[in-house]
């Protein structure tokens, strides 16, 4: 990024000031209905044809959001009112931010919908019908509305069903599976009538201080990619226009999010353009150049003291000109507004307003703040009109693509039967047992119920489970005691409860306080803990964080980002007492963001990383603990030992992790890591050459054999090294990955492309190239368990 691009005037460029014009077409239009309204002529006519009859105002209107505004076309209740919409929006407007709020948040509470109150199924599907039917009817041109909703492990809406966090996901390394949660979700939201999801969250992920790494795939460019695209065409299908039971994917957040300064949300991002390209880039680029992703939202933060929702550079010379994106950029919510109040480019809205248009952010969320001002800045000349019609083009174009104009209404009785049905809920517990890290086990797991005599749970959220940001209310969550009661009426044996330890007051995660349980409250419930461990033979302890103490701190009063990586509160007293009582104990962790559990490590005689596990977290639990479901998920994610390794993503430069004087440099566990309660056999990697040239390919094979008793899944890693290059490249980087099922004493050969693409860096001149050289072709069960050979280039 040069200095030049850093500088740039608010002055629209010329190339965003410029008409694009339509391809041109030999229809006509018809005398009785315009040609954007022929469901038979082409979205391009369409769209020119309505684009020419547009005012300046109706433009203006489709680059706005409502979401606070509810308040202008609906009374108290939540009941639109068409009278009310006409009156204060005569021009119509181009989005409605999640529907089934039945009213918007007070200002701040941009992060979380979970406790505002909501719409159900057949509620939100009446009102959006309702909506529709106003913007169609009575509007000048009759212009459908965008209805945005978030669905970042499910749809945030009541009822729906609710599926691990994104961190859990990525541990499954399984792109497949990902693609059918998403195409449920889209499924959900569709039936409800929206048309646009928020997700997914493709940020690479490298400071787990940042309470919103629970949102991401972690920290690998690549995994963050391939999950990514998989999120996305669950989502969108990979045919236009949509599917009449998908929505339109949201990539967020370009870029930079996940590795800001002091670990806080939305601070900056000290990244220079190799780093951009190399490591944060890569996920958006493979997705806007695989799929036909709709709509892409600028970060928050700034990056070299530009904030992205003004970065010209960043939307408009990469991600329009270099990668050929054609959507929609959909600003973060009041993130134009925050140009003023928060990064201080300046005081003027104006200015903000025409900042951001020159940057090619085409909507404004989620109420109009800026861009009803352009209206002012064209009519005073400052700006073009035309300058509106590019942006005004992508809106219309993927509200054709959706088939809003054709088929706007659902079918209201349809809703409430596609949520949560019988499928999604299997598939949530699916998802959550394939989700699941296993990161010790000294021979307790799995449990044997004829064995495990009277088991005693422990934890708070063993019966409050947390379900992680971005959540709603499922219809039933089955709790970790709950699935445990049931397993022991099926099998025999006897469960028992002690709270054991509380973290925080309060499950409220949209409360900007957060109250942390009193010591001596803690002290208590540890004594009556440990009093029921003394007649329990098997001990469950349920650990980690919840949704207060790992969030999106969206505000100075909200925060959610932390200074430590400890368990928080008396967690780790209550485990040092269970310990004590040398009683067999499985600690159970759930949380969004990675802890180090050092204590537990050393101590536990199962230690299993669950993350937020969604509706079917029981469930799920007693499969795994109880062998039906043998884990094999790996770690998306570098666990630190402390926060003072940070940062300690695997994917490093040489030179860094050269020895502290008063601890060790490697973390507490791998990335890519995972244990499985059967044994795995990996060859070293064979390849088809042994030398290529810059331009060719070559196929690479490993072979796996399941060396165990038992049935179980691997995760085979392949990582590549340029073992010497013109700039610094990483020790190693993971190229490729997957995930299969082998019974005992089954043997597989997994095979992988290896392409000039995985091969290439950005030289000194940042141009992509393969230089000639070896490379150090490296496979295994983790970043620090591998074989080796030697690819030459030349």
């Amino acid at each position: 990024m040069t200095a030049s691009t850093t500088r740039r005037s608010f002055t629209l460029s010329a190339a965003a000031a410029a008409l694009m014009t339509a391809p041109a077409t030999a229809q006509t239009i018809s005398k009785d209905r315009p040609l954007y309204k022929d469901p038979k002529a082409s979205i391009p006519a369409r769209v020119d044809d309505l684009l020419k009859r547009m005012t300046l105002e109706e433009k203006v209107a489709q680059m706005v959001c409502i979401w606070k505004d509810k308040a202008k076309i609906q009374t108290e209740a939540g009941d639109f009112v068409t009278d009310m919409a006409k009156s204060n929006f005569p021009h119509g407007f181009g989005m409605i931010a999640r529907p089934q709020n039945r009213t918007g948040m007070p200002m701040g509470q941009a992060g979380d919908v979970s406790f505002s109150p909501n719409r159900n199924a057949t509620e939100t599907a009446t009102y959006i019908n309702a909506v529709q039917k106003w913007a169609i009817e009575q509007t000048r041109l009759g212009i459908p509305v965008s209805m945005h909703e978030e669905s970042l492990h499910g749809y945030v809406a009541k009822d729906a069903t609710s599926f691990p966090q994104s961190i859990g996901l990525a541990s499954s390394f399984d792109p497949d599976m990902v693609t059918e949660i998403f195409s449920i979700c889209a499924r959900e939201m569709r039936a409800r009538g929206a048309n646009v999801a928020l997700a997914p969250v493709v940020d690479i992920a490298r400071d787990p201080r940042w309470g919103r790494i629970e949102e991401t795939y972690g920290e690998d460019p690549h995994v963050c990619g391939v999950m990514g695209k998989a999120a996305v065409i669950g989502f969108q299908g990979d045919t236009l226009p949509l599917a009449k039971d998908k929505v339109f994917a949201t990539l967020k957040h370009m870029t930079g999010h996940g590795q800001p300064q002091n670990g806080i949300n939305v601070g900056p991002a000290d990244l220079g353009e190799r780093s951009l390209r190399e490591d944060f880039f890569p996920p958006f680029e493979k997705i806007v150049r695989e799929t036909k992703i709709a709509a892409v939202m600028p970060s928050y933060n700034e990056i070299d003291g530009v904030p992205s929702h003004g970065n010209r550079w960043l939307l408009k010379t990469v991600l329009r000109d270099e990668w050929g994106f054609k959507g929609v950029t959909v600003s973060d919510y009041f993130a134009i507004n925050e140009m003023i109040t928060r990064h201080r480019l300046t005081d003027d809205l104006d200015v903000a307003a025409a900042r951001a248009l020159d940057a090619t952010v085409d909507i404004e969320t989620p109420d109009p703040q800026a861009y009803p001002r352009l209206v002012g800045l064209v009519q005073s000349g400052k700006i073009l009109e035309s300058a509106l019609d590019e942006p005004v083009r992508r809106i219309l174009e993927m509200k054709f693509n959706s088939g809003l104009f054709d088929t706007p209404y659902v079918d209201v009785k349809k809703a409430e039967k596609l949520t949560a049905a019988p499928d999604a809920v299997a598939l949530a517990r699916k998802a959550a047992g394939r989700s699941v890290v296993l990161l010790e086990n000294r021979g307790l797991l799995p449990l044997d119920p004829k064995k495990v005599g009277k088991v005693l749970v422990l934890g708070t959220h063993a019966r409050d489970t947390p379900l992680g940001g971005y959540s709603n209310k499922p219809r039933h969550v089955v709790s970790v005691l709950e699935g445990l009661q049931a397993e022991g009426k099926r099998q025999g044996f006897d469960v028992a409860y002690s709270e054991g330890v509380r973290i925080t007051e309060s499950a409220n995660r949209s409360a900007d306080l957060i109250e942390f349980t009193r010591p001596e409250v803690n002290a208590r419930l540890i004594a009556e803990a440990v009093e029921a461990a003394k007649s329990a033979d098997t001990i469950i302890m349920v650990l980690g964080d919840n949704e207060m103490t790992a969030r999106e701190g969206f505000s100075e009063a909200h925060l959610g980002d932390r200074q430590s990586l400890d368990l928080f509160g008396q967690q780790n007293d209550l485990a040092q007492a269970i310990f004590a009582l040398k009683k067999p104990t499985v600690v159970w962790l759930l949380n969004g963001r990675p802890l180090s559990v050092n204590l537990l490590t050393e101590k536990a005689d199962a230690l299993v990383e669950g993350w937020y596990m969604g509706q079917e977290t029981g469930h799920a639990v007693t499969d795994v603990l109880f062998g039906r479901v043998n884990p094999g998920g790996k770690l998306p994610v570098t666990i630190a030992r402390n926060v003072g390794q940070l940062p300690v993503f695997y994917n490093h430069k040489p030179t860094a992790r050269r020895g502290y004087i008063d601890g060790e440099t490697k973390p507490l566990y791998p990335f890519g890591y995972g244990l499985s309660y059967t044994t795995f056999e990996m060859s070293a990697p064979r390849l088809a050459k042994l030398t290529i040239g810059v331009s060719d390919s070559v196929g690479v094979e490993i072979d796996v054999t399941n060396t165990g008793s038992r049935a179980g899944d691997e995760v085979v890693q392949l990582y590549i090294r340029d073992d010497l290059s013109s700039v610094t490249r990483p020790v190693m980087e993971l190229k490729g990955f997957k995930r299969l099922a082998l019974k005992p004493g089954e043997k597989a050969t997994v095979r992988f492309e290896i392409t000039p693409a995985d091969l290439q860096f950005y030289n000194l001149e940042m141009k992509r190239v393969v230089e000639p050289g070896t490379f150090t072709i490296s496979s295994g069960q983790s970043s620090t368990s591998l074989k080796s050979t030697v690819l030459t280039v030349a």
